[in-house]
């Protein structure tokens, strides 16, 4: 199984981590959400895995514009959170980096940009 880093082109932090992979010579596919969409199932399966505190990013700015009631509902039900990371795919924590190292045992999931964890995984 190769790497996949999900995000976002034009975002500064996903950009980092390019720099940071390419750095440490990981080769991986590239998966724009804003472009391709994303899927419930792969929403649901990082959301299982992290919880969807890690997962759904509430201080970027398509959080703070949605009404009121859409965030209560988010709040409330984690189906209806995941609902609304496939509408507005710009709240999903960028990037997410999931796959295997061929030399690796354990599967990779990562969310969020963290230097030291991404040289502790892919170094």
């Amino acid at each position: 199984m190769t790497i996949t880093i999900y995000g976002i082109k034009s975002c500064s932090t996903m950009k980092k981590a390019f720099t940071k992979l390419d750095e440490l010579g990981v080769s991986y596919e590239f998966h724009d959400y804003k472009k391709q969409g994303i899927d419930k199932e792969t929403v649901q399966r990082w959301v299982n895995e992290l919880g969807i505190d890690k997962v759904l990013n509430k201080r970027g700015t398509t959080w703070r514009k949605l009404e009121e009631s859409q965030k209560q509902a988010a709040d409330d039900s984690v189906d209806a959170a995941i609902a609304l990371l496939i509408e507005n795919t710009s709240m999903i924590k960028r990037p997410i980096v999931e796959g295997q190292l061929a030399d690796k045992d354990q599967p990779i999931l990562l969310c969020g940009f963290d230097e030291a964890e991404f040289e502790r995984v892919f170094g």
